[in-house]
This record gives C-alpha cells, structure tokens and sequence, in this order.
C-alpha cells in the first residue's frame, strides 16, 4: 500500500462530531482489505483520518458512499500522497482551488 490517503474533516462545518465514534468500523466495512486505516490527528479546527491503500481514488470513492450516507461529505475535503511524501494531490471536492495541508505543515 504505497499511498496515504488522508480524510480532512472541517469542524466549523459540521452539525457533530458523533459518526466519529462508528466512522472507522463503516469504513472499514466498505473498504475491507484494501485499506489499513491508521487513526487520526485532532486539531481545533479539523480532524485527519489517515489510511493507507494501492488505489487511493477508488478508495475515496467508496469511502465517499459512506460519507454521504452519515451526511457529513459536504464537510470533508480529501487528497493522498506517496506514503512519506510531502506532497498531496487533491481529489475532494472536484475542483478545489484550496492547497491541503496538515496542521503544522506548509
């Protein structure tokens, strides 16, 4: 599993946080083996769920299913990197304009 795949949730747009508590067992239901999920990063104004897979927009795809059904996809951008590497490649929403970043980096 070459890629990271990272799942931004924006807190401002978010009614609440509660799906966080069932989110990793939908998913993980969704996606199988085709992911590893590994956790989360908290910061006052968003929450990254990282995972890592071999096909990081087919994994969007049907992680977006999920999302869509917890009503929470409005609030989410996505985008995935080579695993270890800096730079991310933007895949949620379609033709955003925003550069994604992590808490901390540039």
């Amino acid at each position: 599993m070459e890629y990271q795949l990272v799942i931004k949730f924006w807190r401002k747009s978010l009614e609440n946080e509660e799906f966080l508590a069932t989110i990793e067992g939908e998913l993980k239901g969704a996606l199988g083996q085709t992911v590893e999920l590994e956790g989360y990063d908290v910061s006052p104004k968003e929450i990254n769920l990282f995972m890592l897979t071999s096909d990081p927009r087919h994994s969007f795809r049907r992680a977006r299913d999920v999302l869509e059904r917890l009503g929470v996809v409005n609030g989410v951008s996505a985008a995935f990197r080579l695993t270890g590497g800096a730079k991310f490649t933007a895949i949620w929403p379609l033709r955003s304009t925003r550069k994604f970043t992590l808490p901390g980096a540039g």
